[in-house]
């Protein structure tokens, strides 16, 4: 029996890799820690304690608490301040302290205990100026890439891990590139294995979308309680786009690279749904209406915000080649997915999505 901790463990997408690796892994220890700072994560703790896992209410600022679990076998740090506008109308020393040094205290329980670590990045490391600078063209409801770029590891299917690290990216995107020069580090020094996954945008049920983070559930919630949405930015028309990544797709690359660390270790990973599964804000209005049924007046602001781009597509041909994985979920039935779970589960979630 191996022990699997997970941090970040209660929200949407620890609790969702919690409750999946119990599921699959059943003769594993599987606990999830988290210090549910976030609104809604307190929601899983019964799910998790239904599939099996351990909760542990604790926080990787604190070495102690990641004691707490004992010896493991593998650390999934799913942790995060994941908002990438955290520091620039506050203070960011919560984010500089949980994403850069709870790395620390979680590469150091790594280390002690010569666990695996796979490490949950984003495409946020990527420097915001260089994908601005993105040759793209506008379509009716979308900007789409073209072929002809400039900077290397950029194409129409999107970003790839060749894309150039040099500029300034939010600090949000700078403690995770940092916490991943750091794993790589403890991988050689301490003889580790791990793998770093740079995950675009997450979505699916359970995840308690907010304006900065969680834009999928927030646009369907808002569809289905009514509420204020607004287009910002780049002329506020609505046609920025990003791929989208089921976390159902993630725990299956997930349980693929558990059982082929040796193989994948000290790999980076850029992982999304690609251009297959890419949507603009406004595709995303017209399928809300169309499956909850009712239109909301969507607002515009065209001014841009601090670290937007207009278009991020996930090109995942390195992970595909190396380990098959294709991402299965499309945006529809993802999107049908997710407004089902709202309603029903509408009283529980109307004080969190309303």
């Amino acid at each position: 029996m191996a022990t699997i901790l997970v941090t970040g463990g209660a929200g949407f997408v620890g609790s969702h890799l919690a409750r999946g690796l119990r599921r699959e892994r059943t003769q594993d220890r599987v606990v999830a820690l988290d210090n549910l700072r976030r609104r809604g994560a307190e929601l899983n703790i019964p799910r998790l304690r239904e599939a099996g896992v351990e909760f542990l209410h604790g926080d990787i600022r604190n070495p102690e608490d990641l004691d707490e679990a004992g010896p493991v076998d593998l650390i999934v740090e799913c942790s995060a301040e994941p908002s990438v506008l955290a520091g620039y109308d506050a203070s960011p020393r919560y984010l500089v302290n949980t994403n850069l040094g709870g790395t620390v205290n979680c590469l150091e329980h790594a280390r002690k205990h010569a666990a695996a670590i796979l490490f949950l990045s984003t495409s946020r490391v990527y420097p915001v100026a260089p994908l601005n600078a993105a040759a793209y063209i506008e379509e009716e409801t979308r900007f789409a890439l073209t072929d002809d770029q400039a900077m290397p590891g950029l194409s129409a299917r999107g970003v790839s891990e060749a894309f150039p690290l040099e500029g300034t990216r939010s600090l949000y995107g700078a403690t995770k590139l940092c916490s991943e020069l750091l794993l790589r580090e403890y991988l050689e020094m301490y003889s580790l294995r791990g793998v770093v996954n740079r995950c675009g945008l997450l979505t699916g049920p359970w995840q308690m979308g907010k304006v900065d983070q969680g834009v999928v559930v927030l646009w369907a919630a808002r569809h289905i309680y009514g509420g204020p949405l607004q287009y910002i930015g780049y002329g506020g028309q609505g046609k920025q786009v990003r791929d989208l990544l089921h976390v159902d797709d993630l725990l299956r690359l997930i349980l693929y690279q558990i059982d082929h660390l040796d193989a994948l270790s000290g790999e980076i990973f850029n992982v999304g749904g690609g251009a297959a599964v890419s949507v603009s804000l406004r595709e995303l209005t017209a399928l809300c209406q169309e499956i909850t049924g009712n239109a909301i007046d969507i607002g515009s602001e065209p001014s841009n915000r601090p670290a937007d781009i207009p278009i991020y597509i996930t090109d995942h041909s390195r992970v595909t080649k190396r380990t098959g994985w294709i991402p299965q979920r499309g945006v529809r039935d993802t999107l049908e997915e997710i407004c089902a779970w709202i309603r029903d589960n509408r009283e529980a979630l109307a004080p969190i999505l309303s």
